[in-house]
């Protein structure tokens, strides 16, 4: 289904609050209310107005532009309460939501609206207006090395000439994917040219919402080992002695980076797939059932980039590694919040 236009949202948005609240809630698109209150609509609800801004698109780029806006029509004085209204919330935009303090709904039919008058929280409706077609990404796997690179140099201003030469990306594909991060207020490039981001944990968010561990080709099979953390040195050891480039990624990369816990399935990337001399010398079993060893190839070379050594160990850059986590089982998730807590926490250098 397409997202709806308003006034088709008006009338969702009045359906849904009717059956939560079992009253009659009027919507009013902002009309000649538009000058004093801004937003798109106002509500009335439990003594408190709620104003709305609408955006078709749900990204958490998106969602956190929409957030700004709100914000500040609340902040220039009409005493009313924030409101964001899309088609449909994902996890990482509510997250953005419940930071800022700014109250949601869905059209699909979700909603978070804290208030000291009334709460309402819903979950678990399905996405109603999914999208067909690949929409343009500026996190496809050639693309999303200009994201890596600037988020492995967070701090610092680079000219697009330079970014083009360093991530090995042609400069007009640089022009295009950073014109693209810069409408959604992902990076921001000042007057004399230079690119930085003025949020880290946006565009990682931003690039988290839309990563795939999937999409690369995944080889999974079992090597005899009582030690997963042995096993990760062994099968270091051979892979640096082969001709093969690799890292450590997953959670074998985050328990070298922060002992998080021990884990199970040991994961690499490898430039290629290993050859048969090289899966007898590790003693690879191909079989997905029970697999302890994942051996990745990537949909692009990037995700070697930032790489470091660590115990005798390569492993990707913790960037990578957090991202990667989406893809992966057991504590998975755990692991990737003790990663972005110990590493990628921006938030006294952000801006």
């Amino acid at each position: 289904m397409d997202s709806l236009s308003k006034t088709e949202a008006e009338g969702r948005i009045e359906e849904l609050l009717r059956d939560w609240v079992e009253e009659r809630i009027r919507v009013r698109g902002q009309t000649e209310d538009k000058s004093r209150l801004g937003g798109d609509f106002t509500i009335q609800l439990r003594g408190k107005t709620l104003v709305g801004e609408y955006k078709r698109s749900n990204d958490v780029a998106t969602v956190a532009q929409a957030i700004e806006q709100v914000k500040e029509m609340v902040r220039q004085g009409s005493g009313a309460e924030p409101l964001l209204i899309v088609p449909f919330m994902g996890e990482k935009g509510a997250e953005r939501c419940r930071k800022e303090g700014v109250g949601w709904i869905d059209l699909s039919g979700n909603a978070h609206l804290s208030t000291d008058s009334f709460f309402i929280h819903v979950e678990g409706r399905p996405n109603k207006f999914k999208r067909k077609g690949r929409p343009s990404n500026a996190f496809a796997p050639k693309s999303s090395r200009i994201s890596r690179f600037l988020l492995v140099h967070p701090n610092r201003r680079f000219r697009q000439k330079e970014i083009a030469e360093r991530t090995g990306v042609d400069k007009g594909w640089t022009s295009k994917v950073v014109r693209r991060l810069e409408e959604k207020d992902l990076v921001r490039r000042e007057n004399d040219g230079q690119v930085e981001v003025p949020d880290p944990s946006l565009l990682l968010s931003a690039w988290h919402e839309q990563y795939d561990f999937s999409k690369h080709e995944v080889l999974k099979g079992t090597v005899a080992s009582k030690d997963s953390v042995d096993l990760t040195g062994r099968l270091a050891g051979a892979f640096e002695s082969s001709d093969v480039e690799y890292a450590a990624t997953g959670l074998a990369a985050a328990w070298l980076l922060t002992r998080f816990a021990r884990f199970r399935i040991t994961t690499f990337y490898l430039s290629r797939l290993p050859e048969d001399e090289l899966k007898r010398e590790i003693g690879l079993r191909e079989d997905p059932k029970g697999a302890n060893v994942w051996l990745v190839v990537p949909n692009d070379e990037g995700v070697f980039y930032g790489s470091s050594t660590r115990e005798d160990v390569r492993h990707v850059h913790p960037v990578q590694t957090y991202l990667d986590l989406k893809g992966h089982p057991e504590r998975s998730e755990e692991a990737a919040d003790s990663i972005k807590s110990e590493y990628l926490d921006w938030s006294e250098n952000d801006g």
